[in-house]
């Protein structure tokens, strides 16, 4: 059967309408994107390839190998941890569970478009650290000493951080990163410092930071051996120590390890014969004088020994107060300044005197200058003729004649 040229055309047309079906399409205002995505070992991962203004363009998505994952939403790959999770014109989202580092990679969203857009998703894959391993290079340690301490981080992705803090203080450590299989990393570190009785017991902490651990830390307690402490306490007297009084002190000694021997001395001197010692105690009767001077505690353990000194000073005893007769007021007290009788102030007595005799002399002074600046003139009626009489009769007879012609005499008082 012949075929006429408007049928060979016919053909060709619907050959190529077939195959402009099938061909990529030109992208036109699409744009293809995704997210970079970090996720724990055995954890779940998601992997989102976004299509903005698709027209029917397929997408699909690729692993690391360039093996198809999944075609629109068909899984042509026989791997059951990938499932879909949502499937539209505009996106491709896809789960991996129970992600080992194997699947770390590059994936590939695809979206055939002519020429065909490619978007990548790098998936890393986090391994957190076991648990940190702290060691001690000794167990105990005496102060003043330095020790080390060794923290150990193994099989992490990345290498983890190591940081020390000794109660509240952080210490810097040293840190070696070691790489083994798989681009897994062991780090080690190490912190030395030296210790002091106060960092007995003190908790040393070797925190671990990784971004896929939280509160990853391991923790040794410090143990360290300190010479002893001593401080003597008078138990008895509670004052003065006076001759005849009795002395009981008492050696206080703390260290560790605890104190094994505790000895009492006269320093440059003996010990008084009849003193008595008593485990930490030491008794001393009947004071006098002589027992003046320095004694010593001393203290020893394991790490060193240590000591405290009491100066020893005997007082007088005291003197009985005579009993009071006449003024029990005046009663003398041990206690310096209560009941002590009143001493006179001979300068006051004698300075009120000088001022009254003072006063008395102006007194007299003002006195006489008064009287002399106001004389008086003064009339007495005596006996008329009394002075011209030969005798007291003969006085007597004139006055007796009146005292119309008495003279006027003046008296003058000074």
């Amino acid at each position: 059967m012949a075929i006429t040229g408007s049928g060979s055309l016919a053909i060709s047309l619907c050959v190529f309408v077939i195959s402009a079906a099938f061909l990529p399409k030109e992208a036109e205002g699409q744009n293809l994107a995704t997210d970079n995505i970090s996720v724990i070992e055995g954890e779940m991962a998601t992997i989102s390839c976004r299509v903005k203004n698709n027209d029917d363009s397929v997408i699909q998505l690729l692993n690391p190998n360039r093996q198809t994952i999944y075609f629109k939403d068909v899984r042509p790959l026989k791997d059951s941890r990938f499932q879909l999770v949502n499937f539209t014109d505009n996106e491709l989202r896809v789960s991996l569970s129970n992600v080992s580092l194997s699947d770390e990679g590059r994936y590939v969203c695809q979206l055939y478009t002519d020429p065909p857009q490619e978007a990548y998703v790098n998936i890393t894959v986090l391994v957190p650290p076991g648990s940190p391993i702290i060691e001690s290079r000794e167990e105990v340690v005496s102060e003043g000493n330095e020790t080390e301490l060794t923290c150990t981080a193994i099989g992490s992705k990345p290498a983890a951080s190591i940081r020390w803090m000794k109660g509240e203080e952080e210490l810097t450590g040293d840190a070696e990163v070691e790489e083994t299989y798989d681009r897994m990393f062991t780090v080690t570190s190490r912190v030395r410092f030296s210790v002091t009785k106060e960092d007995d017991g003190v908790p040393v902490d070797c925190i671990i930071d990784h971004p896929a651990a939280k509160d990853l830390l391991a923790q040794r307690h410090l143990e360290v051996l300190y010479k002893p402490e001593v401080k003597i306490v008078v138990t008895y007297p509670e004052g003065l120590t006076r001759e005849g009084d009795n002395l009981d002190l008492t050696c206080i000694a703390e260290g560790k390890p605890h104190p094994h021997q505790i000895n009492w001395l006269r320093v440059d001197e003996d010990v008084p014969p009849h003193a008595v010692v008593t485990g930490s105690d030491l008794y001393i009767e009947n004071l006098n004088k002589s027992y003046n001077g320095t004694y010593r505690c001393v203290a020893f353990n394991a790490v060193g020994e240590a000591y405290d000194d009491y100066i020893l000073y005997v007082y007088d005893a005291p003197t009985p107060s005579p009993t009071p007769t006449t003024n029990p007021a005046n009663t003398q007290d041990s206690r310096a300044g209560e009941g002590a009788p009143q001493k006179i102030d001979h300068a006051v007595i004698g300075g009120v005197v000088a001022v009254v005799m003072f006063a008395i002399l102006c007194a007299l002074i003002v006195l006489g200058r008064y009287f002399a600046r106001h004389k008086g003139t003064y009339f007495t009626h005596e006996a008329k003729g009394a002075d011209d009489a030969a005798d007291a009769d003969t006085a007597i007879i004139n006055a007796e004649g009146g005292h119309n012609n008495t003279d006027e005499k003046k008296e003058y008082y000074i």
